[in-house]
């Protein structure tokens, strides 16, 4: 594949993919991934928790490119992990998605008392080739190091809100430090640097929206990033961030950005938990 990494697994993985948050209108999420895959999007990411994995595995089925050269990823929510049911609950998202397998299965949150006996089942899910790859998703380095004194298979991805106005630089230098690829939700921040005066100025420095100079600032870090479209204009441009480069200068500047601002929200169940 194009404008990819290598996983920790030795398997690829795209730099760009298609974040499918909140797509769940009739025909927004086939046509959204007709609309990427068109732009040459090559990963797809869902989750239990957004209600559209049937309607993403209709879209991956029409979309017109072979299973192999794709890269879907889904995630395990908290109440499955509660429960115990962490088999099942794949198992129903394989149903939804109308898959074999997955590329990706990861733990959406790390629900305390729950996320360390969930990583041994992903561990299970693994060993049997219907996940390619397994990670975590919004976990800290104290979660990652609980991790790691029950398990040797390091995660292969934690994917984490990150974004200009959220660099949470010492958890990024961590996972890239032990093998863990991070890729970044929310990347547009929900649009929050949009109208920034540095991403708007870059923007003018290198002819590029605000949008493509936020996107390209975290993959020129190595970071993957899932921006959520349903316009195909905007997934168009999302993916347009590939044939330039920001110079130095002006990524230690977009680094001064940071406020810990975080756009998206934290499940009501985990709310008094500190992330």
């Amino acid at each position: 594949m194009k404008n990819c990494i290598y996983l920790n697994t030795d398997r690829e993985m795209p730099l760009l993919g298609l974040g499918m948050y909140k797509a769940t209108g009739a025909g927004e999420a086939e046509a959204a991934i007709q609309a990427a895959v068109n732009a040459g999007y090559r990963l797809i990411d869902t989750a239990s928790a957004y209600k559209n994995e049937e309607n993403v595995g209709r879209g991956i089925a029409s979309c017109g490119i072979p299973r192999k050269d794709l890269f879907v990823t889904t995630k395990i929510w908290n109440t499955a992990q509660r429960l115990g049911d962490v088999r099942g609950a794949f198992e129903r998202s394989l149903e939804r998605l109308r898959l074999d397998y997955v590329d990706l299965y990861l733990i959406h949150w790390p629900v305390p008392g729950c996320y360390l006996s969930t990583w041994k089942e992903l561990e299970g899910i693994l060993d049997s080739g219907r996940a390619l790859s397994i990670g975590v998703s919004n976990f800290e380095i104290r979660h990652l190091e609980e991790l790691k004194k029950v398990s040797g298979i390091v995660p292969a991805v934690n994917q984490i809100e990150c974004h200009p106005l959220f660099y949470n630089k010492e958890l990024i230098d961590y996972c890239q430090s032990n093998g863990i690829q991070v890729q970044a939700y929310a990347p547009l921040a929900r649009g929050a640097y949009l109208d920034h005066d540095v991403t708007c100025v870059l923007g003018t420095k290198y002819a590029r929206t605000p949008a493509q100079i936020g996107l390209r600032w975290a993959v020129q870090k190595g970071i993957s990033v899932i921006p959520k479209s349903v316009n195909p204009d905007r997934i168009i441009s999302n993916s347009q961030i590939f044939d330039f480069s920001i110079e130095e200068e002006d990524m230690a500047i977009l680094d001064t950005l940071n406020q810990n601002y975080r756009s998206a929200s934290i499940p009501e169940d985990l709310r008094d938990i500190k992330f």
